[in-house]
């Protein structure tokens, strides 16, 4: 994403998260979406490692979307019949398996970088045989028909996105309007292993009441066996509570890094 004038953005695609990632490190975009974390398919570990060895880029804003994946193909007559081929990223096919199976059991699934990789490819490739899952707005970006809606096996499917780069953002006034409230996302890096060490470290939230809506422990990439500790606590970093937790925990010889502080948006359908 690059900001032009007033509110107004210019929203730049990449074939991969990586590319995503490293456009903002590099300065080429200011900012950089990102899914994290889905509903029935849990973390997307693959961006968060990203996040945590690959690129030092804030989390300035986290919001939840309610996610329908769709069947597109090239305009004209689609017979699924005749299908051969069906493009998206991993993590769709595994939320569409029973579409999948049941209408589609004789086309070959082909994972790329994104949804809307897929769909580019199904428009670039221009065989009718050819189709793709996704969202709705990469089959207009690409124009495409949607032969099915909502195939996901689940309605109540929702994909939790970060905003990442340098700079903080104003307060945004998102569609559907959620209401925001203030999260934070800490690194927890143990200095040494001992029994007991990971519930030291979170009574230093538990006692103060600060609720953590998620931890994940994530591998250090140094040592098979190390880990660090992805937790995602609801306060802001300025908060007595919160800057307390963090002396406590740094205290015992842990070392902690902010990844970043920043309001967090819910949608409903």
């Amino acid at each position: 994403m690059r900001l032009l004038q007033g509110p107004e953005w210019e929203f730049v695609s990449r074939k991969t998260i990586a590319e995503v990632f490293e456009a903002t490190a590099s300065g080429e975009t200011e900012y950089s979406v990102v899914p994290v974390e889905n509903t029935f398919e849990g973390s997307v570990s693959l961006h968060i490692d990203w996040l945590i060895n690959k690129v030092d880029l804030p989390i300035q804003a986290e919001w939840v979307y309610p996610i329908d994946i769709n069947l597109m193909a090239l305009p004209g007559t689609v017979d699924l019949k005749e299908i051969r081929k069906v493009y998206s990223h991993q993590v769709a096919f595994a939320q569409c398996r029973k579409f999948l199976a049941e209408h589609l059991p004789h086309a070959e699934p082909e994972a790329v970088a994104s949804t809307s990789e897929g769909a580019r490819l199904v428009k670039e490739l221009g065989d009718p045989r050819s189709v793709a899952i996704g969202p709705a707005t990469a089959a207009a970006r690409y124009g495409l028909n949607i032969l099915s809606r909502a195939i996901q096996d689940h309605t109540n499917n929702y994909t939790r996105f970060v905003l990442v780069g340098h700079k903080p953002l104003p307060a945004l006034q998102p569609e559907g309007g959620g209401l925001a409230l203030q999260k934070t996302t800490i690194l927890l890096m143990p200095g040494e292993d001992f029994p007991g060490g990971l519930h030291q470290l979170l009574s230093a939230f538990a006692w103060r009441r600060l609720n953590l809506t998620k931890i994940e422990s994530r591998p250090t990439q140094k040592k098979l066996g190390t880990y660090f500790f992805y937790l995602d606590v609801e306060a802001p970093i300025d908060s007595v509570l919160m800057q307390g937790a963090i002396e406590e925990i740094r205290a015992i010889g842990c070392d902690v890094r902010v990844m970043g502080s920043y309001p967090a948006y819910s949608f409903g359908r």
